[in-house]
């Protein structure tokens, strides 16, 4: 099966490092022209040097920036055949009794997670119904499917609504040909975050952990990355509404 995305342009947000860099790559291998979306505008350059990548820096939990940045995107690279909603994460944040929890901390995961992928799947949605065909892929979590690993209430409850939200738009623009789907991680080590919170767990935790997997291993972001590849392309054309759990088999 080749999974030919030749000179279609996706775009990728949460680009900078870790699961959001592997997709890019993998869209790259397979042809696609990416617009790269982060608000590390450092954390891009790495991806600036790669031949058909562009690079777009800026705060995407806004609605007016969102919108101002996936229209640079439009107007520099043409009509986005995909979206691929990887920005998100626990923003520097640790789990904490639910009595500790405040407003601000709760509304900062929840616009990077879910408000994110809302603006631009509102801002590319247009140019995809023109075309008449379209992919937007969210980057979800087995936290969107049950409780954190992570202990972080804010994070399972956005990843559970990011699931909503997906659903619910390949309802709606299906009818145009776009479909709309999640990959939903297990626990994948791909950046320092995510290294740091592998560290805190202990060995006694760890290894309940890789115990818990089927494969007997933790994830990479390469791991994620040929999924979304395989729901960009056009033999996942008739796959909308479904969340991929790309986790190595949880017990």
């Amino acid at each position: 099966m080749r999974l030919n995305l030749e000179n279609k342009v996706v775009a990728v947000t949460g680009a900078a490092q870790g699961i959001g860099a592997a997709i890019v790559r993998g869209l790259l291998a397979e042809g696609a022209k990416v617009a790269a979306i982060d608000i590390d505008a450092q954390g891009l350059a790495p991806l600036a040097a790669l031949k058909g990548v562009s690079c777009f820096s800026g705060d995407l939990s806004c609605a007016d920036d969102a919108r101002g940045l996936c229209q640079e995107v439009i107007d520099s690279l043409g009509t986005v055949y995909g979206l691929v909603t990887a920005a998100g994460g626990v923003r520097g944040q640790a789990g904490r009794p639910l009595e500790e929890v405040d407003e601000c901390d709760w509304h900062r995961i929840f616009s990077a997670n879910v408000d994110a992928a809302m603006w631009c799947a509102q801002a590319f949605a247009p140019g995809m119904k023109a075309m008449g065909e379209g992919r937007i892929v969210t980057i979800s979590s087995g936290a969107g499917l049950r409780p954190s690993l992570t202990g972080i209430q804010a994070y399972a409850a956005a990843k559970h609504a990011l699931v909503g939200l997906t659903r619910q738009l390949a309802l709606e623009l299906g009818p145009d040909g776009i479909s709309v789907n999640s990959v939903a991680p297990g626990f994948v080590l791909s950046n320092p975050t995510t290294q740091r919170q592998w560290d805190a767990f202990g060995a006694s935790r760890q290894e309940q952990i890789i115990n818990s997997i089927h494969m007997r291993r933790l994830g990479c972001g390469e791991d994620i990355a040929n999924a979304v590849v395989f729901l960009c392309s056009e033999s996942a054309s008739w796959i909308t509404g479904q969340i991929l759990s790309v986790d190595g088999g949880h017990a």
